[in-house]
């Protein structure tokens, strides 16, 4: 089918709804392996018949990246490409010639974009580029879960391939149950690892948890290899609303400055400060975050870059905070630039009378 053969590898446990979707997004590769954990379901028998070929295992105590491994052991000592994928996920046709185009010899591994989640609307989410695509040899999977793939070689060059699209359409009934007792394990293995550290901290703020959340996620900022700034903004993003969560608003405010100071150039810190404000009843705050927000025009392609902060919030709550204080005109402008991004939002449509409403009256 092309210079190279490329395989898919892939963990499945009861993922039946997803095999035939799966599958037709696959095909493009030359084969399909596919390691099935304990499906009690018919996602074995379909993905046989769609002409993947299955093993089975048990994996105990349940780790990812075990799992991980196991399935990429799958995979023929011919295969020259691999790509790791999931049965939730779904690359858009012509993903093989990109990558063919793309990839030369000596080439380890590959970036590519990826859908993480979709709003109600259908639009894009959260968007960041992954890179699960790789050489046969040298790499091998590692942490429990928020597994990372690891080169034995240290750092190493990878390419990023425009042409290749990647889109997740999540279970939202999935369980994450088992995510914060091996993120707590992947912590205890590996303490020093920044990664997961902030990952446990914002798992425990999911979970409501926000004591604990604040002692790791601060644990996590004191790491000597907690050094990229976009995370350490999160990490503080999140105390902050931990801390608000907490009915402690003095500390939350520090918290947000300490985000926005972090890292400036993110959307992300100045619309979570502007909501801060929006809650305290500050609009001349709250307009000051939304115009440095409104600023910044490109969305960084790392997955800490949250749909809220690229959507009509910013321009909406701008709206309110220039009418709360009296400056009807830029309101309006702020209204219509909400408006054009979400022209089915009724809230934002009333908004808008009233908006009018004002400026008539004041002409």
């Amino acid at each position: 089918m092309g210079n190279y053969h490329i395989c898919v590898y892939a963990i499945c446990k009861d993922e039946e709804a997803c095999v035939k979707r799966w599958m037709d997004s696959m095909r493009e590769a030359d084969e399909v392996y596919v390691l099935d954990t304990g499906s009690t379901d018919r996602s074995v028998a379909l993905l046989q018949k769609e002409g993947a070929i299955v093993q089975r295992a048990e994996i105990s105590p349940w780790r990812f990246d075990t799992a991980r491994n196991r399935s990429m052991d799958l995979l023929p000592e011919d295969c020259d490409i691999c790509v790791c994928t999931d049965l939730d996920e779904v690359f858009h046709p012509g993903w093989r010639e990109a990558l063919e185009k793309a990839w030369r010899p000596g080439t380890l591994r590959a970036r590519y974009r990826y859908t993480w989640n979709f709003n109600p609307d259908g639009s894009e989410g959260v968007v960041f580029y992954t890179d699960k695509i790789h050489a046969r040899r040298g790499f091998r999977w590692v942490h429990p879960v928020h597994e990372v793939l690891q080169y034995e070689g240290g750092d190493h060059p990878i390419i990023t391939i425009p042409g290749i699209q990647l889109d997740h359409h999540a279970n939202a009934k999935a369980s994450r149950a088992q995510y914060l007792p091996l993120l707590e394990l992947a912590v205890r293995e590996d303490p020093d690892d920044d990664r997961n550290t902030h990952y446990l901290g914002r798992e425990y703020m999911f979970h409501k948890q926000y004591e604990k959340a604040i002692r790791m996620l601060q644990r996590h900022l004191s790491l000597p290899r907690a050094r990229w700034q976009d995370e350490r903004c999160a990490s503080m993003r999140y105390i902050a609303r931990c801390y608000e969560n907490l009915g402690d608003p003095d500390q939350a405010f520090f918290w947000h400055l300490k985000a926005v100071a972090e890292a400036p150039y993110l959307r992300e810190p100045w619309t979570d400060a502007a909501q801060f404000f929006y809650r305290r009843e500050d609009w001349y705050a709250m307009v000051f975050c939304c115009e440095q927000a409104l600023k910044i025009r490109e969305r960084p392609d790392t997955y800490i870059s949250e749909s809220a902060a690229w959507s009509a919030l910013p321009d909406d709550l701008a709206a309110v905070g220039y009418y709360r204080t009296g400056n009807y005109r830029k309101a309006q402008e702020a209204i219509d630039r909400a408006i054009e991004k979400e022209p089915e939002n009724q809230r934002l449509t009333n908004n808008r009378s009233w908006i009018e409403k004002k400026l008539q009256k004041n002409t």
